[in-house]
């Protein structure tokens, strides 16, 4: 290897190491444009102080709270009612399990999620898991799941849930035919490859690293809202 390559290739190493351990981010410019930027958050970023984490210009704050039909997460109960204590907009999320039914899990979800005044509608979070990755449901196998699940809460909470998404997901099952739901959609490595009118709010990083946490998880997801924090407040449960 001559020495141009080999500094090359060092460089290249640095690069990617600072990618990875979140130092550079290609999208950091791009979601600095936008007002009003939350986290999300799991068990995985341990116990939380709220009051640090909401001081670093952070405005709202999505929770897992719920997977499938049985499993709740064990932080949520803490971190809802702690941040709940902040002037953090908070909200919940669930994530959707290919493998029981959408009542199922709506039940879960109203089982542990408060419709509390004040809050953001839950999240149901779409995404390919374990071997779906290689081996996906059909259109109508997800489909069937999805719908009595927004329905349900929909009709609990008062509001259409937020669907966070891929762009690949979005394209191969929903389409436009879910567009009166909010989308929250993921795209980490570029810009989303939607017009802003189409999604209100984007995760834009999954490597960031803020003061706060204290779990096996170092980095952070961040995320923007496409508007005011009047607008995002208006979204809110009554």
């Amino acid at each position: 290897m001559g020495v141009v390559a080999g500094v090359v290739v060092v460089l290249l190493a640095v690069l990617a190491a600072l990618v990875w351990n979140g130092v550079l981010w290609p999208n950091r410019i791009t979601a600095s444009t936008f007002e009003v930027r939350g986290v999300d958050v799991s068990a995985y970023q341990g116990e939380i102080d709220w009051p640090v984490l909401a001081g670093q210009d952070v405005d709202f704050a999505f929770i897992k709270a719920t997977e499938g039909s049985g499993h709740v997460d064990e932080r949520f109960e803490a971190s809802w009612a702690a941040a709940r204590e902040t002037d953090l907009v908070v909200g919940a999320y669930h994530f959707l399990s290919f493998e029981s039914p959408g009542a199922d899990q709506a039940a879960n979800v109203v089982a542990n999620v408060p419709a509390d005044a004040g809050t953001l509608p839950p999240v149901v979070d779409v995404e390919y898991y374990g071997d779906f990755a290689s081996a996906p449901p059909s259109v109508d196998e997800l489909r069937a799941i999805l719908d009595p699940l927004l329905d349900a809460l929909e009709a609990h909470y008062g509001a259409p849930p937020i669907l966070y998404t891929t762009q690949q997901v979005r394209e191969t099952y929903l389409g436009d035919d879910y567009d009166r739901y909010p989308l929250w959609i993921r795209s980490v490595a570029t810009s989303p490859d939607l017009p802003r009118r189409d999604w209100e709010f984007w995760q834009y990083s999954d490597r960031d690293v803020l003061d706060g946490y204290s779990g096996e998880e170092e980095h952070i997801d961040m995320n923007v809202f496409d508007g005011t924090l009047d607008d995002l407040r208006a979204m809110t449960l009554g």
